[in-house]
């Protein structure tokens, strides 16, 4: 532990000084606004603009967990706010109730409602799911305005009183600012913490790929209806604070057009970033006023200068200002002192580690595998080769639970997996690499490894550090640990490829499945690799392997199973395969095979 300690020690000196500087800023920037209304004299007008411009942050922030964060659309974060205005307005007004009773209702009102529309919807994504929160936000209008009998209908709801807390009253309208601005300040922090979390990478990894975050063993399902789940309930705090500031509500400042203007908050600002998100709410906000100079055309000016922003600044204003920011403060890693990766596997049980019995795949007519059976021995490299389209990935991901079978059984160390998920695979010690790469491109190397190690079930525990130091060490192993900081979409291929095997590394898996790791590699590495998999295997790794590169195969390979038409043709160690006439048959034709 202290050997790892000692070779990350540049690289927290490094986040150290980036959060030393983060939080002086912010806290600095945090004290002046909120003195400006008790220095600088205001006018009621531009009070209400401040407030409306903190409310509404609020409720960007949610945007920024779950559109941002996880990358899922949400059209209906109005209507969340308007459950946490409403529940405000209708407790003080028609109850009777405390103001901070009503908040907790709205915080948990909007909550549910998020929580329920996420779980019910969230299986589908993409714009099934724009449609659907759409819609959503349409039957909220609805009920608002039509249930006049609870919701007071268009007229809406006058007379909300301001809170107070230890005897302090909120009437006067600078008080108040600065309670709505310590909540968003409060709202900031929890944002930009949630990112360093394991459910924050989670977030993360969705957003970038979803089934390599699956497959990695990651509940995508859970991460997603988490963070729509909190988005909402940011969103019902927004809203309770504007209720009250601006003591009159009606369904009119809760429609469609606002959670537009909430998405645009957030896009104009950076989507991934929680200081994005007050930069773009209050750019969008304060904008206007600035333009009313220009008379009848300030409307075209903003919806340009808008346009115009979001074009040439696709990461948002933040997005440009971090970029800046962490280049300058990248920090280096001592690779020697960096532990080796504890990997070494037990052997000793005879019994195969994978059992495979009668397994078929079909899609309609197309019998993709139809009905094989092997067993792969422990410690061993298994390899399956065939020609294209002999149902080689589809048998891998029937092996890893990314489609179903459609008969037969699967049995992991004597566990019947056949009806598990991949998350779920992942957590019982089966790692995976792709054909087609898939990283979470905007994330960090060092970050795209820690989202491999903090499986469940995870020997070493969740806690940051230690997921930190199994990365580091599982990016050593592979070569990679210089390029830790380095954003993962800006490495070469090959390097991707090792990041790649990294992560599957670092989630402690027993059983590695490998879909055509050479592919793409030029020479050189192609034979690192082969030495990779050679030490891995060393370390008692048994490796399910898909390969095209026959001196590869021979190289590396124990066993070798041959599909063909989705059928196993042959089985057996590499000499006795390559030779088989039907393996030959196969590959070069039947005519080539009865020349040969």
């Amino acid at each position: 532990m202290n050997q790892v300690s000692a070779s990350t020690r540049p690289a927290r000196v490094a986040r150290g000084a980036r959060f030393s500087v983060g939080v002086a800023a912010f806290a600095i920037v945090a004290l002046v606004v909120a003195f400006v209304p008790f220095v600088v004299p205001l006018t009621p007008y531009v009070l209400n603009i401040f407030m409306q411009a903190a409310t509404y942050a609020i409720a960007v922030l949610g945007m920024t967990v779950v559109l941002g964060y996880t990358g899922q659309i949400n059209l209906a974060q109005a209507s969340f706010f308007g459950l946490g205005a409403y529940a405000v307005g209708l407790g003080t007004v028609v109850l009777g109730l405390n103001f901070w009773v009503t908040l907790l209702l709205g915080i948990g009102l909007a909550t549910v409602a998020g929580f329920v529309l996420g779980l019910t919807t969230l299986r589908l994504g993409g714009h099934y799911l724009a449609m659907i929160t759409i819609s959503f936000q349409q039957i909220f209008d609805l009920v608002m305005v039509n249930w006049a009998g609870v919701t007071q209908g268009p007229d809406g709801i006058a007379g909300i009183g301001r809170p107070s807390l230890f005897g302090l009253q909120f009437t006067d309208d600078r008080m108040y600012l600065v309670l709505c601005l310590a909540f968003l300040y409060a709202a900031v922090a929890f944002v930009w913490w949630l990112p360093h979390t394991r459910i924050g990478r989670a977030m993360r990894a969705v957003r970038e790929n979803e089934l390599a975050a699956e497959v990695t063993g990651v509940h995508t399902l859970r991460v997603k209806v988490t963070a729509f789940t909190l988005s909402a309930g940011l969103a019902g705090v927004g809203g309770a604070f504007y209720a009250a500031g601006f003591a009159y509500i009606s369904p009119d400042n809760f429609n469609f057009a606002r959670s537009i203007e909430f998405l645009t908050m957030t896009l104009l600002g950076g989507a991934d970033s929680a200081f994005g998100g007050v930069v773009g709410t209050g750019l969008l906000i304060v904008l206007p006023e600035w333009l009313r100079f220009l008379k009848d055309i300030y409307l075209a000016v903003y919806g340009l200068a808008v346009i115009l922003i979001m074009v040439f600044l696709p990461a948002g204003i933040w997005g440009l200002v971090r970029g800046r920011f962490v280049r300058a403060t990248a920090a280096t890693v001592d690779v020697d002192s960096i532990a080796p990766l504890s990997l070494d596997v037990p052997t000793d049980n005879p019994a195969p580690i994978l059992t495979v019995e009668n397994i078929a795949k079909h899609f309609g007519g197309v019998k993709a595998v139809d009905g094989i059976s092997l067993e792969v021995a422990r410690g061993t490299v298994h390899t399956l080769i065939g020609p294209n389209g002999s149902g080689k990935t589809t048998t891998l991901n029937v092996l890893n639970g990314i489609y179903k079978p459609t008969s037969g059984g699967i049995k992991l160390d004597g566990i019947d997996i056949t009806g598990m998920s991949p998350h779920q695979r992942a957590g019982l010690g089966i790692g995976r690499t792709f054909q087609n790469i898939r990283l979470f491109a905007s994330m960090s190397v060092v970050e795209n490894v820690m989202v491999g190690a903090q499986r469940a079930n995870n020997p070493i525990g969740n806690t940051r550090a230690a997921l930190h130091h199994r990365a580091l060490s599982a990016l050593k192993f592979v070569g990679m640990a210089e390029q830790m900081h380095v954003t993962v979409k800006n490495l070469p291929y090959g390097h991707q490829r090792l990041i790649e095997i990294a992560r599957a590394l670092a989630g402690h898996p027993s059983f590695l499945l490998l879909d055509e790791p050479a592919a793409g590699l030029n020479l050189t590495e192609k034979k690192n690799l082969g030495e990779l998999l050679k030490r891995l295997k060393g370390h008692g790794m048994t490796i399910f392997l898909i390969e095209h590169d026959i001196s590869l195969i021979e190289q590396v390979s124990d066993t070798i199973t041959v599909l063909n038409f989705g059928k196993k043709i042959a089985e057996g160690k590499p000499d006795e395969v390559m030779s088989h006439p039907e393996v030959v048959a196969a590959y070069l034709g039947e005519n080539a095979h009865a020349d040969a």
